[in-house]
């Protein structure tokens, strides 16, 4: 149902157009046909008037059931971790972290942290942001978010242990089990495979692989639910995109 007009419309906000065009989404113009359309929600209700004023740093609106991120404050960053690098903010031991990455940022006023972790051997995809919500949902093990790891490991592999690892096998902390397994190169007694899982325990692919005879001998996360890694170079940080920001939202139900 459309709303009425005047109804929660804040007048000390900002004309929703103008947001959705500031936010990048398109044209002011392009943006009052969006809403005319009935493809521009806030705050979980259609808005079609085109004189609705909101704030943009509390309202949640969505275009075409997407989440826009129309608020400035918000920082989503990827960066691949190399190898070496601990996954903290600061190292009383002066070692490598990714706090060194975005110290500039933080100087200047971010309260960034990191998605989860990956041990100092791992590399690879770790999302910061300032964004707790996100971060939360991304880590609770029920809305199951998967991550998808490379590994490098002795070969060959025999054929059941994809199954194996499907179906489960016992940790000295419980069962675990992949989604998915697949050998996607070999040569020179070694593998190349790829997992993909959701769970959250601590070196749980590095266990996991161990338990079926074939320690790890590199290790790369490649994608974390929506997010890839893809070219990006190792060391580097970068800025999500609009569409990756929303399928991350839409992932955990924000």
């Amino acid at each position: 149902m459309p709303e009425h007009e005047n109804d929660q419309t804040d007048p000390r906000g900002i004309r929703l157009q103008k947001v959705l065009a500031q936010a990048g989404i398109a044209s002011r113009r392009a943006a009052e046909e969006m809403i005319a359309e009935g493809r521009v929600e806030v705050d979980g209700a259609i808005v079609m008037e085109m004189g609705r004023r909101i704030d943009p740093k509390n309202a949640v609106v969505r275009v075409d059931g997407a989440r826009v991120m129309v608020t400035e404050d918000l920082v989503h960053l990827v960066l691949n971790k190399p190898r070496g690098m601990h996954s903290t903010m600061s190292d009383d031991r002066g070692r490598s972290c990714v706090g060194d990455l975005v110290a500039e940022r933080v100087a200047a006023g971010q309260r960034l942290f990191h998605v989860g972790r990956l041990d100092a051997d791992t590399e690879g995809l770790l999302l910061l942001t300032n964004d707790g919500d996100l971060a939360h949902r991304l880590m609770h093990p029920s809305y199951e978010i998967s991550k998808t790891y490379l590994a490098n490991v002795p070969g060959p592999i025999p054929r059941g242990i994809g199954k194996q690892l499907r179906e489960g096998i016992e940790l000295d902390d419980g069962p675990a089990k992949v989604d998915s397994f697949a050998v996607v190169d070999v040569w020179e007694g070694k593998a190349l495979v790829k997992i993909v899982l959701h769970e959250g325990r601590k070196h749980i692919v590095r266990r996991m692989l161990e338990a079926v005879g074939h320690p790890v001998q590199r290790l790369v996360r490649t994608d974390v639910g929506p997010l890839s890694l893809g070219e990006q170079r190792p060391g580097s940080l970068r800025v999500l995109n609009r569409g990756e920001v929303s399928s991350l939202y839409r992932a955990v139900g924000l």
